[in-house]
């Protein structure tokens, strides 16, 4: 399952373990929190979710998940823009226009605000006056694409993924900004000029984001592959392969993996969460989802893995080291939004339009939100609360069988998201959750 390659030279081997772990520290913020994308928040947790401090509203859905640095929540919309908005009072303090939709995370490090677009653009902006630093152009973003996706008809088209909705969130470390591409290419650029320092050319979409942790990084693609390069030089360190299955597309990885202890943790669409030596890529253990993509994120602490998953739903806790199952919370409706963790709460959204508290030592939801859309669509819903799959989906022919064409599908993934989805990853600051829905608005809620 894993292979084991050299790094390069002894010359660069050495360079990587010149840098301690001192060495990641820095001066701002970026998706899941840290480099080793943790999930975790040193904030106090709010007493609940049900009230909504304040809402922004921009002109698009938003899949790009908040991130608060220094008072401002820096997120991105299928508006074209990136905002960069007061935390404390939901006020827009500016805003920044891309050439196309604004599906990656930001990360704010040294005074600059990083942030990918479907433009095929990298944007280094002022995080104080948004005003363009730089801009690097990849070879162009494209979503993952395959003949047949899902068994869908004609067998012999390719056809574009219509569930790959995230762009690869950069992160920042050693003044430099990181991140992976639809060209296939993971990127590492100097984060003050925007030269390119390396590329590495990856078999397949990149829409991972990279954790890094002891100057190497972690990345997903959608190939099944998770890839541990030399962040200095960007040589291969080892590659993972989680499962495949070209006729329904259960692979790929387009979540992030998570780093603590060692262990290097990830969800897969081949239904297993994995946890691999970081050092080797060897596998440690992995825990199946009854048949279930994985797209969240991982967050870990204290030795416990949180995370939710797609069709099976739920928020499920295991244990670090081993991968025994400590207790799962089950909810109604897919998540891909990966948990935050905050004094004991981790906080996650899922597609019906809900916001969920759980305290994680009573096991337990002990709060929700729920967003406005997803009240004015009681149609898509059963009486159960769960998703009403014909009429999202659409009815079945005269034969019996599914509409199974690309364009139902994107049809029903277009009328499944009208419940105002939250596939956005919360931030957790100052007592505040902040969690953006694709009904357009960024909400904190305390």
């Amino acid at each position: 399952m894993f292979k084991r390659i050299l790094a390069g030279s002894r010359n660069a081997s050495a360079a990587v373990l010149l840098y301690s772990t001192a060495c990641f520290a820095q001066t701002g913020t970026l998706f899941r929190g840290d480099l080793a994308h943790s999930g975790f928040y040193a904030s106090k947790a709010p007493r609940s979710i049900d009230h909504v401090l304040w809402a922004f509203k921009t002109g698009g859905r938003v899949f790009s998940s908040p991130v608060v640095s220094e008072g401002v929540v820096y997120v991105g919309s299928d508006d074209h823009f990136m905002y960069a908005i007061d935390a404390a009072t939901g006020h827009e303090i500016w805003k920044f226009q891309t050439g196309a939709n604004v599906r990656s995370t930001p990360a704010v490090a040294g005074g600059s605000a990083y942030v990918l677009s479907l433009d095929g653009n990298l944007y280094a902006l002022d995080a104080h006056s948004g005003k363009v630093q730089w801009k690097f152009a990849s070879s162009g973003e494209s979503r993952l694409s395959a003949p047949g996706l899902y068994g869908l008809v004609p067998s012999g088209e390719v056809m574009p993924d219509p569930w790959d909705f995230f762009l690869s969130s950069p992160a920042v470390w050693d003044g430099k900004v990181y991140f992976g591409s639809g060209d296939h290419h993971v990127y590492a650029l100097d984060a003050r000029t925007g030269r390119l320092v390396w590329k590495f050319q990856a078999a397949d979409v990149v829409h991972s984001s990279p954790a890094i942790v002891d100057g190497v990084l972690y990345i997903g693609c959608w190939d099944g592959g998770l890839y541990a390069l030399n962040a200095v030089i960007g040589r291969l360190i080892w590659k993972f392969a989680s499962g495949t299955d070209p006729s329904h597309f259960m692979q790929g990885i387009p979540g992030s993996a998570a780093v603590a202890n060692g262990v290097v943790v990830f969800g897969s669409r081949d239904n297993y969460i994995y946890a691999l030596d970081s050092k080797t890529g060897k596998q440690l253990w992995r825990r199946g989802n009854d048949g279930s993509w994985v797209i969240a994120s991982p967050a870990v602490q204290n030795g416990v893995v949180y995370i939710t998953t797609s069709d099976s739903m739920r928020f499920r806790a295991l244990d670090l080291k081993k991968g025994t199952p400590l207790f799962e919370v089950p909810y109604l409706a897919y998540s891909f939004s990966s948990p935050a963790l905050a004094s004991g709460h981790a906080y996650f959204g899922s597609f019906d339009g809900y916001v969920y508290d759980i305290d994680v030592a009573a096991r337990k939801c002990v709060s929700q939100f729920r967003v406005q859309a997803a009240r004015n669509h009681p149609e898509l819903l059963i009486k159960d609360g769960h998703l009403n799959a014909p009429i999202i989906y659409g009815p079945l022919g005269p034969d019996g069988k599914p509409n199974n064409t690309l364009d139902a599908t994107i049809v029903g993934v277009d009328r499944l998201l009208e419940l105002g989805s939250f596939l956005a990853s919360p931030s957790v600051a100052g007592g505040v959750v902040y969690v953006a829905s694709v009904d357009g608005s960024i909400y904190a809620l305390d």
